[in-house]
């Protein structure tokens, strides 16, 4: 089945067949090409390697990854090889390798001992549809089958293209990225004794925990794409600024927004202590750092002309989305 993203046409963009349609297009048509690869991934029968699918493990991974998302960071990648000629087939196996990190992390994010939700993306999360052990092990499969896919050379005939691959996204979701992000977000809340975070070290947190693996989808396409130095430089700025964007576009969603509209409980952050920009800067604030952070992400991509137009659309996306 086909999924139709939640999207929302970016900022300034009001009739048909201008940017903001085909990039609504876009994202729709790339989610749909992401869905048909993972749901190939993930299927009953066993692969190179493999002993055994167990079913109740291969039930509980479909559960968390299929039929919810907007494939954003999949839709990045593909988006930034495409704008440098880049092989579509390799940016999609390498976005999904991103987007399977990004649902393991959303599993354990969700676990009682994290953030500990019953809800994610309209569903009951993986440890309220099966049990504890099954999510973590969800999770754990998740993130190894990431790092198989983005190895296979069936995608990427080339092996220092898959090296610099795999050594990205160890990176973006390791320690010094995405899971050290999540320890000081636990920090944050006063988990492990009083914690004081001022805007700087807010800014750090979200870089690793949110930021870090966005930015990689943008560089995992630049990588695919043959980007030179100087070209990857421009990505990971543009990456980086639209991974601070995002992250706090979706605090000011879990301000306002509804438990509805996003599929899951709201509101939590604030409860739990969180540490904010939302809580730093105010509403108003936090809303003109997101304009700024689009500013940059537009000037970083702006050698590449017309042919960025998506990667621009991309960044007021992230901020003007409602989900």
């Amino acid at each position: 089945m086909t999924p139709t993203p939640s999207t929302q046409a970016p900022t300034g963009s009001v009739k048909a067949g201008t940017p903001a349609v085909d990039f609504t297009h876009r994202l729709t048509e790339v989610a749909g090409k992401v869905e048909t690869f993972l749901v190939e991934r993930l299927g009953p029968d066993v692969g190179p390697g493999e002993i055994a699918r167990p079913s109740r493990l291969m039930e509980a991974m479909r559960h968390a990854v299929l039929g919810g998302g907007k494939r954003l960071r999949p839709f990045l990648a593909i988006e930034t090889a495409r704008m440098l000629g880049g092989s579509e087939a390799a940016a999609l196996a390498a976005g999904a390798g991103v987007e399977l990190i990004h649902c393991y992390s959303l599993v354990h994010d969700d676990l009682p001992a994290m953030d500990d939700d019953d809800m994610r993306r309209g569903k009951p999360t993986v440890h309220k549809a099966y049990d504890e052990a099954t999510a973590i092990l969800v999770g754990d499969a998740l993130q190894t089958l990431a790092f198989e896919i983005v190895a296979d050379p069936t995608w990427q005939p080339e092996a220092r293209i898959r090296a610099d691959l795999v050594l990205g996204l160890a990176r973006a979701s390791g320690l010094g990225g995405m899971v050290g992000g999540q320890l000081l977000d636990l920090t944050a809340e006063g988990r492990f004794g009083v914690a004081n975070m001022d805007v700087d070290d807010t800014l750090r947190m979200q870089a690793m925990k949110t930021g870090a693996i966005l930015a990689f989808s943008v560089e995992a396409g630049a990588i695919v794409g043959g980007a030179d130095e100087s070209q990857r430089a421009a990505l990971l700025r543009y990456g980086l600024a639209l991974g601070q964007a995002f992250q706090i576009a979706d605090d000011i969603l879990d301000r306002e927004a509804s438990p509805e509209a996003m599929g899951k409980a709201t509101g939590k952050d604030k409860d739990a202590g969180k540490a904010t920009l939302v809580d730093r800067l105010g509403i108003d604030g936090a809303r003109a750092e997101c304009d700024r952070l689009v500013g940059v992400c537009e000037d970083a991509v702006s050698s590449w002309g017309e042919g960025a137009r998506i990667l621009r659309d991309a960044a007021r996306f992230t901020v003007a989305r409602k989900t």
